[in-house]
């Protein structure tokens, strides 16, 4: 049997595993009595762990939300995950760098030696993507209070920044914005509120870091379907061709591509992902996948689309095929002079 301490842990571990345990399963499971399951749940709620008992023919327990944090336990893989999360959490402008840092000097320090060398040898370095001007931080206050708005579906009342108040006015004399909110997302290290305006009636994204919430919320609401069918897809179109920062919130415009067209890559999908930010790649095959890509000009999306090292069909439109044959031109001739200036 094992000694007192090791079987509260692994009587934690079991808990955390699944919501519900009949008692006589904990006891098989543990190789003890019901009896000693017992005391062993009332040694776990004197440190702090809010198991409920559950009531039933055979009784059971349930690991249940308490008022404060007791200590966590952890398998390997889920403190690795834990770890890995918090040393890329300095990029997300959600304003808890240094809570990240903290947290995670805590989990080192309470880490097993062999879970310790793991994550050293995997040290993630999160650069964010160059931009011409730095990402503004989100309060976190303000992320939680739209967080729990879109959970709850509630309508959410706010003040809007605008990206260009010069020449509207005061910002604080414009009416504050109610939107049934959807969805908190980002874009491009950026925080936005994805949100139904019920007085402009049409769906609207707005940066989270230029939202002041007002309360109360309410009241509650149905939920709309979002055009695209999942927010990633409407986020997507609804920046394709910008950097996000204005947001689509009707002031600012969210820009588009005047270009875009569809080829097949000889390549995996996983590859031409690593290489295109605001592309819609699909897998066909081990080594084949679709791009859907978008630029300024025509030959200038066939130039992007000609750095991948691999074979191109175009799917359309014409304008990007007679777009390849032009550069597949150019560039011949370009080759011809090079031969030409070699041979005299």
């Amino acid at each position: 049997m094992q000694k007192t301490s090791a079987r509260l842990l692994s009587l934690l571990s079991l808990l955390q595993a699944r919501r519900d345990w009949p008692g006589a399963l904990l006891a098989g499971r543990l190789d003890v009595s019901p009896r000693t399951v017992r005391r062993d749940v009332d040694r776990l709620r004197e440190l702090g762990y809010p198991i409920v008992a559950i009531k039933g023919p055979d009784g059971g327990y349930r690991l249940d939300a308490g008022t404060q944090l007791p200590p966590l336990l952890f398998d390997d893989d889920q403190a690795v995950a834990l770890a890995v999360a918090l040393q890329i959490a300095t990029t997300t402008g959600a304003g808890i760098e240094e809570a990240a840092a903290r947290a995670l000097n805590t989990v080192r320090q309470v880490m097993p030696a062999r879970l310790r060398r793991r994550i050293e040898t995997l040290q993630v370095t999160a650069v964010e993507r160059p931009l011409a001007r730095p990402n503004p931080q989100v309060d976190s206050s303000v992320l939680m209070t739209l967080g729990d708005a879109v959970h709850a579906r509630e309508v959410l009342r706010f003040d809007y920044t605008p990206a260009s108040p010069a020449g509207t006015g005061d910002p604080a004399d414009a009416p504050p914005r109610r939107v049934q909110p959807h969805h908190l997302v980002t874009w491009g290290g950026r925080w936005y509120l994805v949100a139904w305006d019920l007085d402009r009636d049409d769906w609207r994204t707005f940066r989270a870091d230029r939202i002041s919430p007002r309360t109360p919320t309410g009241p509650r609401f149905t939920p709309r379907e979002l055009p695209g069918g999942n927010v990633a897809a409407f986020v997507t179109s609804r920046f394709q061709g910008s950097d996000g920062s204005g947001g689509s919130d009707g002031s600012d415009g969210s820009g588009g591509w005047p270009c875009r067209g569809e080829v097949i890559l000889g390549l995996p999908a996983a590859v031409v992902l690593r290489h295109t930010r605001e592309g819609i790649v699909e897998e066909l095959g081990p080594d084949r996948c679709r791009l859907v890509l978008g630029s300024w000009s025509w030959p200038g999306l066939a130039a992007t689309l000609g750095r991948f090292d691999a074979d191109v069909e175009v799917v359309g439109p014409t304008e990007l095929r007679d777009a390849f044959a032009h550069l597949a031109r150019r560039y011949a001739n370009a080759a011809t002079d090079v031969l030409t200036q070699k041979a005299q």
